[in-house]
């Protein structure tokens, strides 16, 4: 049976208690999202070693590619989180089982597919990119090498999202380690001992991902044969469930695709302003990125114990889960927001040495100061509803949030420039949580009778 020490389905206690959930599932997704950095930065200090710059830009695009393409993916993740919790709050074992192997089937196919379309997708890409032909040429060689880890990227996905959705962040933090683990070593072996160059970046990326994939699979089998419950193949494609898989997992991608959208119209325009502030933004988005690390944690612990709640039916513990992540997350808002107050000088200093990027991100930067509590409400609430898999609302709220920011942007560029763009991305973040936060009220009356998986 589920460890129902760790379920949300019990009865809710104490604050302490509830703090200490959140601690234990968010702190482990935060360390293991900085480990992700840690590896681009290897990869990237390897190529820097050897005799052609053409071999860092190569890595830079073959990784740019793999990084959009993956990060569509990324519902695999997300969806098999909130199934998984919610069957979990509910103590059906049995239903555990197959909220595993649905996204599985999912992702083996998805990944084959990759696969077979890889010249077309290929082709595309490449075309997309403005590179010298020697770092297209590098970049080419690492992409059929690293194409073909796409099954096993797209299962880790799933893994990933299985063991966050049973509430086990620390296996979680295990395999991200190990999966980046291997793969900074096997980079070391193949390029500064063997001698290779960019074919063995690709191979040790290649070659992580499957030694990850089996890992998984294998710690997976382990936790199953002691949770109990049987594999029905009637249970795992039963119609009603895989439409409601395909449906969340439908409304994540459309998300995903326009949260992209919105971030690369971001850039695009910072282009047309010039080279000085196209450089400062993409400092100033780096910054952006790395507090996505810190809430990211926080809305992934809302998520799990929103959707053990909504699996459990227990409207006070879904309360609860909301109110104490939403929180601490307020709290390394607010603390964030003050470290770049303070050091935001230092940090944009050691990303820069020219005198004008630096002046221009410094001219910025209280946009950076303000962008955490813009952004929290909307990291909380995608994973309120990813929890809760009300992936049609999150949908929804990320069109309109979408067009307000494309609105807010047309409005705001000819007359205050590079602040009405960021002005205008302000507006996109914190419409984004206003516009899930009234819907939010319509999912808490629903958790008590709704059906939930």
């Amino acid at each position: 049976m589920a460890e129902k020490e760790h379920s949300v389905a019990a009865p809710a206690g104490p604050g302490r208690e509830w703090n200490s959930r959140v601690w234990r599932l968010a702190l482990p997704i935060i360390l293991s999202n900085l480990s992700t950095p840690l590896l681009g930065a290897v990869d990237t200090a390897v190529m820097g070693h050897l005799p052609d710059a053409a071999y860092i830009g190569g890595v830079a695009i073959g990784s740019l590619i793999f990084s959009f393409l993956y990060w569509g993916f990324g519902f695999l993740r997300m969806g098999t989180t909130g199934f998984t919790a919610q069957a979990f709050g509910a103590g059906d074992m049995h239903e555990l089982r197959a909220t595993l192997a649905r996204p599985l089937l999912l992702a083996v196919g998805l990944g084959l597919m990759l696969i077979v379309l890889q010249w077309p997708i290929g082709l595309l890409a490449f075309h997309l990119v403005d590179a010298s032909q020697q770092v297209e040429v590098l970049a080419g060689d690492y992409y059929a090498i690293r194409i073909w880890s796409a099954p096993f990227a797209l299962v880790n996905y799933t893994v990933l999202g299985w063991l966050l959705g049973t509430q086990r962040a620390k296996h979680a933090l295990v395999l991200q380690i190990t999966l980046n683990g291997i793969n900074i070593v096997l980079d070391l072996w193949f390029v500064v001992a063997l001698g290779w160059t960019i074919e063995g970046v690709a191979l040790a990326s290649l070659l992580a991902e499957i030694a990850a994939a089996a890992m998984g699979l294998g710690l997976c089998a382990v936790i199953l044969h002691r949770e109990g419950g049987r594999w029905s193949w009637a249970r795992i494609v039963a119609r009603e469930r895989m439409v409601a898989l395909f449906r969340v997992n439908r409304d994540i991608f459309v998300r995903t695709l326009t949260l992209i959208f919105a971030f690369a119209y971001f850039t695009a325009r910072s282009a047309e302003m010039g080279e000085t502030r196209l450089a400062a933004n993409a400092i100033l988005l780096q910054l952006q990125n790395f507090l996505s690390f810190g809430l990211d944690g926080f809305a992934h612990a809302a998520e799990i114990l929103v959707g053990s709640a909504v699996g459990a039916r227990s409207r006070d513990a879904l309360r609860q889960a909301v109110r104490t992540s939403t929180l601490w997350a307020l709290a390394l808002a607010a603390g964030v927001s003050l470290s770049l107050a303070i050091g935001g000088p230092l940090i944009v200093s050691w990303f820069t040495s020219l005198a004008e990027v630096r002046a221009a991100a410094l001219a910025y930067l209280p946009w950076m100061i303000a962008s955490p509590f813009a952004s929290i409400w909307a990291f909380q609430l995608d994973g309120i509803f990813i929890g809760a898999t009300r992936t049609t609302a999150m949908r929804n709220a990320m069109l309109i949030s979408l067009a307000i920011y494309l609105l807010a942007c047309r409005a705001l560029i000819p007359l205050l420039e590079n602040h009405g763009l960021w002005l205008a991305l302000m507006i996109f973040l914190a419409a984004r949580g206003v516009t899930l936060g009234w819907c939010y009220p319509a999912l808490e009356r629903a958790v008590a009778s709704a059906k939930t998986y």
